[in-house]
């Protein structure tokens, strides 16, 4: 056990994690040279092309130090905020932390979100000072901001650059040096902490843990305490690039666990896993189920791929358990499911998974958040799609979902984020600054406004120079209304949305004023018309494309026209009745791009 060292490396997206993990890799020498390529932790082609790190990955390395044969454990962990449930896992699984900072960009909001996870978890924090041969780098003020926000001395930070090859070598000893050795009972009952799953299509799904106490051996009988399932040890083993079997485990050590578990739902990452020969006598603190902040609908374009979307998702959960899904229907888009998401860029990446690896195409809505309703006969109702609110008239009470919002940004970009924050409802709760041009901000902000395009227009706003966590703080009443949407006095229900009444007159205008330029014109009138319960606020005409029925008059008195034109109005006005009108997919987008 004295020659493990298990440790993670945390940052902000795009600060070089995943190209510091690859150097580690190829110094050590745990692939060989053919084998090596970039982001070789990252195994799926959507990380790749953007270069971020979706899910964690671990790696084990030997590394051979002042005479003696080490063994490296590596965790890669993603940098951005929807996945800090999976970064805590990861962190709660080793007993260091690379603190990975780019020297052009200094400290981020991103950056030290994790490391108050670290901290709280009592990690050794080795700071490393990334891509200093960048001809924008200022090593000298983020040296300063690092010292200010672990209190370390300036000795202590490493000086590197990943694409290079700088300073790896330092790391690595930084490593053995200063990164204790595992603790835990050998002798005691059998704890193993779960930090990732992955979903194999032949063997079902491996679980990746790390042992605390005990050991375990093939063919043990496991039991996983969070679900109560109770399973053989098929195979056991340690991650390399690629797995290599063992028959034993000891504590300290990272490894994996094949035993023909087939539904995602069964294996929850941060869930302890025992023996059934020896129980353990408790969990490992730190588990919970991880939550969705976002929901939205996801739709076939085509109603007939519905059970193909459906296999679909069941496939994609199992490579990502924090998806939740459940079937619902609309009148305008038919079939689909309603999707609990992470965040917005979660959002996104299934929705691109979706179109690659499964070759479906999906209409996805506009994305909202779960609500709290009271409603007049005293039921608590959670509500996660308009269409489930009921009635103004039967409602009590709604409360919303609010999150404590950290930004960090340059100082000369003040005044715009806060308009900005101010405008989404956010209320500012502190500002402090990091150094002369870097300031923090503090808001508590309504989650429903987040989640639409908050963060573009931030980037926006700021040239790409702030970032944003947040923290969920909990449920507050707010005065939100159904907006519905009315064609021709028929609602629909894939256009409507939850607002707040401020907004819900402004919202309701904009949107009839864009479905008039994309709805077609028909032979007859359309009435596009925003409501709150009875109460219509805007309204737009789509006019009818006219048939020239007067053509065949050339002449002779005007009540022959009139007449003519009077019966068509009559046709129009029955075909108005019958008519339905036709909502093209533009339509659906355009609710998505109207804050812009």
């Amino acid at each position: 056990m004295n020659n493990i060292r298990n440790f993670c490396i945390i940052a902000h997206i795009d600060h070089g994690k995943s190209t510091l993990a690859d150097r580690l890799i190829e110094q050590t020498q745990t692939v060989s040279q053919r084998q090596m390529q970039n982001q070789l932790l990252d195994d799926m082609d959507l990380e790749r092309e953007r270069g971020i790190t979706i899910k964690s990955h671990a790696i084990q390395m030997d590394y051979k130090f002042e005479g003696q044969q080490y063994v490296l454990n590596l965790i890669d962990t993603p940098g951005h905020v929807d996945f800090s449930y999976e970064v805590s896992r990861s962190i709660a699984a080793c007993e260091g932390a690379l603190l990975v900072v780019d020297a052009s960009q200094g400290i981020e909001a991103q950056t030290i979100s994790n490391l108050y996870l670290a901290l709280g978890h009592d990690l050794e924090i080795i700071p490393v000072l990334n891509k200093i041969d960048l001809p924008g780098a200022m090593p000298e003020e983020v040296s300063d901001q690092i010292v200010d926000l672990i209190g370390c001395e300036r000795s202590d930070i490493i000086h590197a650059s990943a694409k290079e090859g700088i300073g790896i070598a330092e790391i690595l000893a930084a490593v053995v040096h200063r990164i204790p050795a595992p603790k835990g009972e050998p002798d005691g009952a059998f704890q193993g902490l779960i930090f990732d799953s992955v979903f194999n299509s032949y063997r079902g799904i491996e679980v990746i843990f790390r042992v605390y106490n005990g050991e375990i051996r093939k063919g043990d009988k496991v039991k996983f305490m969070a679900t109560g399932r109770e399973y053989y040890a098929d195979e056991i083993g340690v991650l390399r690039l690629e797995k290599e079997p063992r028959d034993v485990i000891k504590t300290g050590d990272v490894g994996y666990l094949i035993s023909g578990i087939k539904t995602a739902k069964e294996v929850k990452v941060g869930d302890t896993i025992t023996r059934m020969d020896r129980l353990a006598a408790e969990a490992i603190k730190g588990f919970e189920d991880v939550k969705p902040m976002v929901f939205a609908g996801i739709y076939p374009v085509d109603t007939s791929e519905f059970e193909e979307l459906r296999e679909a998702m069941e496939k994609l959960q199992l490579n990502d358990a924090a998806l939740i899904w459940e079937p619902e229907t609309s009148a305008a888009l038919g079939f689909g499911f309603r999707c609990g998401f992470l965040g917005m860029l979660h959002m996104e990446i299934v929705q691109e998974r979706l179109e690659r690896e499964f070759d479906m195409t999906v209409i996805t809505t506009v994305p909202s958040v779960q609500f709290n309703v009271t409603t007049t006969k005293e039921e608590l109702l959670k509500v996660s799609a308009p269409s489930e609110m009921p009635e103004p008239n039967h409602i009590e009470s709604i409360e919303e979902p609010f999150i404590a919002a950290q930004i960090i940004t340059k100082s000369e970009y003040v005044g715009a984020i806060m308009k900005l924050c101010m405008d989404k409802r956010g209320i500012l709760k502190n500002q402090v600054y990091l150094t002369s041009d870097r300031i923090e901000l503090q808001f508590e902000m309504p989650l429903s406004e987040v989640v639409f395009d908050f963060f573009d227009r931030l980037k926006t706003i700021s040239r790409g120079y702030a970032s944003l966590d947040y923290q969920y703080l909990g449920f507050k009443e707010g005065d939100m209304v159904k907006l519905d949407i009315m064609l021709n006095g028929e609602k629909v229900d894939a256009l409507s949305a939850i607002v707040h009444r401020d907004k819900a007159y402004e919202w309701g205008k904009r949107l009839c004023e864009k479905l008039r330029e994309l709805l077609p014109r028909q032979q007859f009138e359309i009435a596009i018309q925003a409501a709150i319960g009875q109460k219509i606020i805007a309204r737009e005409t789509v006019k009818a494309l006219r048939k020239d029925v007067l053509a065949k008059c050339y002449g002779g008195d005007i009540s022959r026209k009139r007449k003519l034109l009077e019966k068509q109005k009559k046709g129009k006005k029955r075909m108005r009745q019958v008519g339905n009108v036709e909502i093209p997919q533009e339509a659906f987008m355009a609710v998505l791009k109207l804050e812009s």
